[in-house]
């Protein structure tokens, strides 16, 4: 058993070693983003030679900086919440309404990762290319719905796997509670 927890250990770390590489890489494709719209700005405006590429690699760029991001997002919990309801809640039921929540992300978030990956691989054997300007192959811009879905289902399963060790300790607590006179 010890060894199995061991795999698990490693692979926790490496699929965290692996989606803060993929933040930083969102966050250098939003810098080239910025820069490259400004400078299309400036081109425009000022010497009237406006880019004709910028606007289409800035939509591919803001799909895939969501879905390179995802993941990590929610492993730090900053994906936005409706705590009304919720923050009202003993800690137990906090926790098991979590891992509900969770297991339906994580559903969600494979079938996403699925389809996905059926369009795709579709789009790529029948060599399908963007309607925009560029011409560049659709798989090429479709294969990050895929890719980031995946980790986002597998950042939910983690999650959902900690809220419940969280409800299990509470639950374990509340009985020691309970049983001490």
């Amino acid at each position: 058993m010890t060894s199995v927890l061991r795999l698990a250990t490693k692979a926790g770390i490496i699929f965290d070693y692996a989606i803060k590489s993929l933040i930083w890489v969102a966050c250098a494709f939003l810098t080239f983003a910025i820069l490259a719209v400004s400078v299309d700005v400036v081109l425009r405006y000022f010497f009237n030679r406006p880019t004709t590429w910028v606007l289409e690699i800035c939509e591919y760029i803001l799909l895939y900086v969501v879905f390179l991001g995802a993941a990590w997002v929610l492993k730090e919990e900053g994906h936005v919440r409706v705590g009304l309801v919720v923050d009202r809640l003993n800690p137990k039921t906090q926790a098991v309404v979590s891992v509900i929540t969770s297991i339906v992300g994580a559903f969600v978030c494979s079938t996403l990762a699925w389809y996905g990956a059926r369009i795709t691989w579709d789009h790529f054997l029948r060599g399908v290319p963007s309607i925009e300007m560029l011409h560049l192959p659709q798989y090429l811009i479709l294969m990050i719905i895929p890719i980031g879905s995946f980790l986002l289902f597998v950042q939910f399963l983690r999650r959902s796997y900690g809220y419940l060790n969280t409800w299990r300790l509470l639950h374990i607590a509340s009985k020691e509670y309970k049983a001490t006179p």
